[in-house]
């Protein structure tokens, strides 16, 4: 069985110290690929860093909207200057945050649109951060549509409503522990609509473990499995089936086969 988790912050504190053993109790537990994400610029350095080291690890770079108030023209010149890396594989994670508003909706709004500028130049998927504004950031991605294809909604958690206009436009929704949350019934709902070829699974480490090791304060890839073993019985399928699936839809969208 492959598992891969693609939507990891590996160069977070709370795991980069002690990678090598998290890396070991991934693969142990069957999670043998890895997208970390980067979140700024000294992040997006790291996450290419580990990605070249480390094989089968491959590197999302991005400015977070926590973080957009303080990019400049440098910074976007610095992120597709990255690009060049073989292993990078997408852009982001980049996005709208409403519920915090750690910058300014203007800031995070220009910022998400120069990211969306180099992932369409360059071809690249995109990794979508959506908290309170799924209306704002659909409005924004309209304006790259049709060329930009490759879109996931990571760590989605709307509901099934938002998820078939996500789908309706071809993008692609990315489910995390939260669905296996005793209070997410709605969620788990709308996991049900989501088609095998536009369903993926992260952990978003080192937040949000799954049930049921919820109480592990650090959450790492090697938990993925609970998540995929969950949405396998979710979805009625058993786990081997599953996680092929997905697998094959997370490989096709972050064009793993070519590299």
């Amino acid at each position: 069985m492959e598992l891969i988790d693609t939507h990891c912050h590996l160069t977070f504190d709370e795991l980069a110290g002690g990678i090598e053993q998290v890396l070991h109790r991934s693969k142990t537990a069957g999670i043998t690929s890895w997208v970390t994400v980067g979140t700024d610029p000294q992040q997006n350095q790291m996450a290419v860093a580990f990605a070249d080291k480390f094989q089968n690890m491959y590197a999302a770079i991005g400015i977070h909207p926590h973080d957009a108030k303080d990019a400049t023209d440098h910074t976007f010149a610095e992120l597709e200057k990255l690009t060049q890396n073989p292993k990078v594989v997408a852009i982001g994670e980049t996005g709208l945050d409403f519920h915090y508003d750690f910058s300014d909706r203007t800031s995070q709004q220009r910022v998400f649109v120069e990211q969306l500028k180099i992932a369409q130049k360059l071809n690249l998927p995109v990794i979508i951060h959506s908290r309170e504004s799924f209306d704002a950031a659909m409005e924004i991605l309209e304006q790259f549509r049709p060329e930009l294809k490759k879109v996931v909604f990571h760590c989605f958690t709307g509901s099934a409503d938002q998820a078939k206009i996500v789908l309706d436009k071809g993008f692609y929704i990315s489910f995390t522990g939260v669905v296996t949350f005793k209070n997410a019934g709605t969620l788990r709902d709308t996991a049900k609509i989501v088609p095998l070829d536009r369903l993926m699974i992260e952990t978003d480490c080192p937040y949000m473990s799954p049930e049921p090791v919820r109480k592990q304060k650090i959450n790492e890839p090697a938990l993925l499995l609970h998540t995929a073993t969950y949405l396998a019985e979710l979805k009625e399928m058993t786990l081997p089936d599953f996680a092929e699936a997905v697998t094959t839809t997370s490989k096709n969208f972050f064009n793993l086969h070519e590299k």
